[in-house]
């Protein structure tokens, strides 16, 4: 599985609520994809998320079905400066 970044840009502030999260947890599950974690920008605006997926095209469609945007995905490295030690 390789890692990859979404920028997700909202018109009006995010406020998710837990029932929300579990219905994009069950998908996620259904797809094959995991979410690991998310910022949320200062002006709570833009959230970029941190996924485990095969690939972009994967992301999308979860995108798509959950009727969310996914303005850009950047596959990336995980790098970690304590291992640097």
């Amino acid at each position: 599985m390789a890692l990859f970044v979404i920028e997700r840009n909202f018109a009006e502030q995010l406020d998710m609520k837990p029932e929300e999260v579990k219905a994009i947890e069950d998908l996620n599950d259904q797809i094959g994809i995991s979410w690991l974690f998310s910022f949320l920008s200062a002006d709570s605006k833009r959230t970029y998320c941190l996924y485990e997926a095969k690939d972009p095209d994967q992301l999308r469609k979860q995108a798509e079905q959950l009727g969310i945007p996914a303005d850009e995905i950047i596959e990336v490295s995980k790098f970690d400066p304590s291992a640097m030690h």
